[in-house]
């Protein structure tokens, strides 16, 4: 399958070096990320284009990933609302199409028995009922709207990349069973090599019954056709370059003009610059997270890596590597790496994840990449995301910092949102009406922090 097409009029080379924590604008006109994604998603459907002229609007939503075209489709098909889709670049140019396509039961970085420990047992399990019914949403959407994005369904297996861990994985997974009836079950290195993958670092693994292998960009321009069919205008190339308030409207500056809209949904992931709102600032730590898809393996290659499920494999590292077999036979594998745009190129970060592909699957030392590609994750301070209304802000709402775990989950954020938006009440739960903290330290300090906690989690992960 061809890549998609240039966008008409979008001259400008895709920026490696992009870092929402220091540039001061995103867009207009960029090429996408080289991705695996992009390069096998075929074309595009047809967008808006941009914003050609001053415009009035019902609700403007500020990003069109996952979680943005969801919010419209939601608006227009629970509420009757046809929002405005406000994007900087191309459809879905931020996280959506630089993912791993792993859809998992969970949002933000925290287990479950974390959330017993923060909010108790009853929360916790109120918790647990939000992500059932988000991937009852998930699947619901691909299925109902025929999303040919190749959905491959077999749960989620959590391999433990050392001994050690194996006993919290496995109180975990009577947690599960016990407290929130649901199946999870550990398997032995034996088990995981003989109908998983012959991972040669696991040691063992545990199952949920709940993930999907997902093809990220197919699954993203699904959204789109399906916000366009119900009526939402998407409007590409069209970054806001200002935000004011006044009389009650918000007025929103694009470079075609200005959208004027009494209701805004924010839904940029780590890709919104520092300047988009003062109420935004720094209320995400933007992570840097690598792929690299290796070419077609042959028939040995296939036999030694032994990869019989195509659904999600994540490793237990707190840097962690996520990783799956493609349909095509390609091998798919991410981690963190670089911690400032500035940085993202470094060949020490990509020698780094690909050691990382050798030390599971020995087989494959040497083996060529047919893409590499880095971007963007939106992790929150204290690890989980928020769907909120701004309380100084009337009519504004963000769904944000999903920390890695959002190609599920934001289908239902989308929706939580457009509840919101709409007046209509959600759970009462952490997540919801309650800000991101905030994170008031100066941008060399947070990226110098950062880089402490990045090699005590790599001591902590690679020793026994």
């Amino acid at each position: 399958m061809q890549p998609i097409e240039k966008r008409a009029g979008s001259p400008v080379p895709f920026d490696p070096f992009y870092d929402p924590m220091t540039a001061p604008a995103l867009g207009p006109c960029s090429d996408y990320a080289p991705t695996y994604w992009i390069g096998t998603a075929g074309s595009a459907p047809q967008d808006d284009g941009p914003v050609t002229g001053d415009v009035d609007a019902d609700v403007v939503v500020i990003g069109s990933g996952y979680t943005g075209l969801s919010c419209a489709i939601h608006l227009a098909k629970m509420h009757g609302i046809k929002a405005t889709v406000l994007e900087a670049n191309g459809v879905a140019y931020g996280c959506s199409t630089r993912n791993g396509g792993q859809a998992q039961i969970s949002a933000g970085r925290l287990k479950r028995s974390q959330w017993i420990d923060r909010w108790g047992l009853d929360v916790a399990k109120g918790m647990h009922a939000e992500m059932v019914e988000a991937f009852d949403l998930f699947r619901g959407l691909i299925r109902d709207h025929d999303i040919a994005c190749d959905p491959q369904d077999g749960g989620h297996y959590y391999i433990a990349h050392k001994a050690s861990v194996m006993p919290a994985m496995e109180k975990e997974a009577a947690l599960l069973r016990d407290s929130f009836g649901y199946d999870a079950r550990m398997l032995s290195r034996a088990e995981v090599h003989d109908t998983v993958a012959r991972d040669m670092e696991a040691q063992g693994a545990m199952w949920e019954v709940d993930g999907i292998g997902i093809h990220a960009a197919k699954l993203a321009f699904g959204y789109l056709r399906v916000a366009r069919e119900l009526g939402a205008k998407v409007h590409t190339d069209s970054p806001v370059q200002g935000w004011d308030f006044k009389g009650g409207v918000h007025h929103l500056r694009t470079p075609g003009g200005t959208v004027r809209a009494r209701r805004v949904a924010v839904a940029t992931a780590a890709y919104a610059p520092r300047s988009l709102h003062p109420r935004l600032k720094d209320r995400l730590m933007p992570i840097m997270s690598n792929s690299i898809v290796t070419r077609v393996l042959n028939a040995g290659e296939l036999e030694a890596v032994g990869i019989q499920k195509l659904s999600p494999l994540t490793d237990t590292r707190t840097l962690r590597h996520y990783y799956r077999l493609m349909p095509d036979n390609r091998l798919q594998i991410g981690s963190r790496a670089a911690i400032t745009g500035k940085d993202a190129a470094n060949p020490a970060h990509l020698k780094g994840l690909q050691e990382g592909m050798y030390r599971k699957f020995p087989a494959l030392r040497g083996i060529d990449l047919d893409y590499s590609w880095w971007g963007w994750v939106d992790v929150s301070h204290d690890m989980m995301p928020r769907i909120t209304g701004l309380p100084d802000l009337p009519g504004a709402y963000y769904a944000l910092g999903y920390g890695g775990n959002g190609v599920m989950y934001s289908a239902m954020a989308g929706r939580r949102m457009a509840q919101l938006v709409a007046g209509e009440e959600v759970p009462t739960l952490p997540i919801f009406n309650s800000e991101l903290p905030h994170e008031g330290w100066k941008t060399p300090f947070r990226r110098l922090g950062q880089w402490g906690l990045y090699h005590l989690y790599h001591y902590r992960d690679e020793r026994a």
